[in-house]
């Protein structure tokens, strides 16, 4: 078994602890977030690929340069750990103008629950 193989079985047999501990620090959660937001422009979140595939995406370099620095990031980050990661209290990148990609000047972060909530809203508007 090489050792691609191996990291796969043993992140499967206990869960993918390891990931989702690191998912809970400040760059595991930009991480994560980041590849989520290059997975819809890039259209592999085929079930939204209209929504989102061709928009502008800053890059990595620059979004956590931009998210380390920002105040709601940290705030978000600390009230989310601080309350032993609810979901809901889960920071959450956010674009203002849903016609404009995940470049600075149109994301903002935002709760998870937040983000949940206004996107509904953005959808009955539609």
């Amino acid at each position: 078994m090489n050792r691609l193989e191996w990291q796969r079985d043993y992140r499967k047999s206990n869960g993918n602890a390891s990931t989702k501990k690191y998912e809970r620090t400040k760059k595991g959660k930009l991480m994560r977030t980041y590849r989520n937001m290059e997975s819809r422009v890039k259209g592999i979140v085929k079930a939204k690929a209209h929504l989102y595939e061709g928009l502008d995406l800053l890059n990595r370099g620059d979004f956590y340069l931009w998210s380390l620095a920002d105040y709601s990031f940290n705030k978000l980050y600390d009230d989310w750990s601080l309350s032993n990661y609810p979901i809901g209290l889960s920071p959450s990148i956010d674009r203002e103008d849903t016609s404009v990609g995940y470049i600075v000047g149109n994301i903002r972060w935002i709760t998870h629950s937040e983000n949940s909530r206004l996107g509904g809203l953005k959808r009955k508007d539609t």
